[in-house]
């Protein structure tokens, strides 16, 4: 009579026996993920040249004058104003990082730690509202401020995402009461 440890003793899986054939399709597979990030960086360097119409981004002036609001979170892309999906990659703006915004009465500075940071004077500012996506990153509905804003002939929105997304709402309040006070003395 055998006993169960006897049994489990005697199983054994297959040996390998052709290693060449294993080895061969190992590195068949990673020359095709390699190949397929190669064409997605090529896709996204294409992308950055068609944009390159884009003016370069302005950086923050010396005296921007007291914060009014200051936030900490996530970076998440700019894309074409209304169209979500379109991401912008031009001047950094498709690289995902954290973020610190200040919103000063001369507009909104955003620092990027590791990508390139930039400044939206008031004048540029068009809107500010909470939405649930932008290219690559969906969330809860008002999970996301987004500020769009003109930049030479083309309107861009920016997604943010704060670390205490409670933030959100005094931040489209008091962007969009910029934006209403500032088209009001221009009139």
């Amino acid at each position: 009579m055998t006993t169960l440890i006897d049994i489990a003793a005697e199983q054994k899986s297959a040996e390998v026996t052709d290693w060449a054939a294993r080895i061969g399709w190992v590195v068949g597979l990673l020359l095709f993920i390699a190949f397929v990030y190669w064409l997605m960086r090529q896709g996204w360097k294409w992308r950055g040249s068609l944009q390159s119409d884009l003016p370069e981004l302005l950086p923050a002036p010396d005296a921007p004058g007291e914060a009014k609001l200051e936030l900490t979170g996530r970076y998440h892309g700019s894309t074409t104003a209304g169209q979500w999906l379109d991401r912008i990659v031009a001047h950094g703006l498709g690289t995902r990082s954290r973020v610190e915004l200040t919103l000063t009465d001369a507009g909104l500075d955003v620092v990027r730690p590791g990508a390139t940071d930039f400044f939206i004077p008031a004048a540029q500012l068009r809107e500010a509202r909470l939405d649930k996506g932008i290219a690559g990153k969906v969330l809860a509905e008002g999970g996301l401020l987004v500020v769009t804003w003109a930049h030479g002939d083309k309107l861009i929105d920016s997604g943010f995402r704060a670390d205490h997304a409670a933030e959100h709402t005094a931040w489209v309040e008091s962007i969009n009461s910029m934006i209403n006070t500032t088209e009001g003395t221009a009139r």
